[in-house]
């Protein structure tokens, strides 16, 4: 079984004087292969939500599990060391930009992503296995025949899938994506939103997506709102009835 669940999430950052809340008391459960889609305007907090899930921020209080198949952790608690081996083995993060590296290939981001935090030496077998599995990643995302190009032979749609596989890389537990199709047109938005549901769905990974387009929302899990650091649920959508 496969989760992630907030419980009374809190943090706040230095105001001058004072303290400015970004997440006040948030609390959801998203278990694997559901989609819980949040919206809300500008400086909500939206942005630091997926950073406290993400582990890239710790909170003030409160509990971030993530359930895996194999044990139980408490995001919350880990220290920078210890938060930056979840990140590689456990959480795929999707920015809004892709921060693709210039200079590597399609297959070659995929590849660099299977290598971090490994020793200089690997083994021939297992630089072939992560070579495969790049190369089958791209094939699901839709881009088999694309794998040899840099960035800036691609569009910005299939930068995004290259993004997108690049996350799954090493088979993470959570997906924490933000505002995936900001950069895209409606037709390229739409396909990738309907990529990111087929993979939720197929690597039964629990998914955090921040979006501003609201028409996506109906084949979201779940949708919730977050307003000046407070997250309450819309509704749950027919796609979860």
């Amino acid at each position: 079984m496969t989760a992630l669940t907030l419980d009374d999430v809190t943090l706040t950052y230095p105001d001058g004087a004072d303290r400015l809340t970004a997440l006040n008391r948030v609390g959801l459960t998203v278990a694997g292969g559901e989609i819980a889609a949040i919206t809300g305007p500008s400086g909500s907090g939206k942005s630091s939500l997926l950073a406290a899930a993400a582990t890239l921020i710790r909170p003030d209080s409160g509990r971030i599990r993530l359930e895996t198949p194999d044990r139980t952790i408490d995001l919350a608690q880990l220290t920078r060391r210890e938060a930056a081996a979840v990140r590689r083995s456990a959480i795929g993060i999707v920015f809004q930009q892709p921060n693709l590296i210039p200079a590597l290939t399609a297959a070659e981001q995929l590849e660099a992503m299977s290598h971090l935090g490994q020793h200089r030496f690997t083994s021939p077998t297992r630089r072939r296995e992560t070579r495969a599995k790049a190369r089958d990643l791209l094939a699901a995302v839709g881009l088999a025949d694309q794998h040899a190009k840099r960035p800036a032979q691609l569009s910005g749609g299939q930068r995004q899938r290259v993004n997108i596989a690049r996350a799954l890389m090493n088979d993470p537990a959570l997906l924490v994506i933000d505002e995936p199709t900001s950069a895209l047109d409606t037709e390229r938005g739409a396909a990738i939103i309907d990529l990111i549901l087929e993979v939720a769905r197929t690597h039964h990974t629990a998914t955090l997506l921040v979006t501003h387009d609201r028409t996506h929302l109906p084949q979201m899990t779940s949708v919730y709102t977050m307003t000046d650091g407070t997250l309450t649920r819309s509704r749950a959508t027919a796609r979860a009835a």
